[in-house]
């Protein structure tokens, strides 16, 4: 499942989608919030541009969407029909999750975003 070459590799790990020999990210640690975002500009292995056009990166919101809209979804459902808490606090549990897990899903979008155009290559390596 986690195999390399594999798309689902690429955006669990933030590796380059195109080798998946090393991280897309400066820091590999997405709660120092200073630096979550940070990317190097190429793939020291393939040479990939991560940045594949200006702006290119602004996909990604409607790719947070999604991902945010799912564990809005899923927080609601555990909370609300599993441990039968009241609606206002399974909204708070909601809300708890997505603050939580915002950094988490900013580079997930962008591992999701990056994968949808660029595909594994064995050969890539320079």
């Amino acid at each position: 499942m986690l195999k390399k070459g594999s798309k689902l590799n690429s955006i669990l790990t933030g590796t380059c989608p195109r080798c998946q020999n090393e991280s897309m990210y400066v820091d590999q640690k997405p709660y120092k919030l200073t630096t979550v975002l940070k990317m190097h500009e190429n793939c020291s292995q393939c040479g990939l541009k991560y940045q594949l056009e200006p702006s290119f990166f602004y996909g990604a919101m409607y790719v947070s969407y999604g991902v945010n809209v799912a564990i809005g979804i899923a927080a609601f459902i555990i909370s609300f029909v599993f441990l039968h808490l009241s609606i206002k606090i399974s909204f708070i549990s909601i809300i708890t999750a997505l603050i939580v897990l915002y950094p988490l899903v900013l580079r997930i979008s962008r591992n999701i975003y990056i994968n949808m155009f660029v595909s594994y290559d064995s050969n890539a390596v320079k």
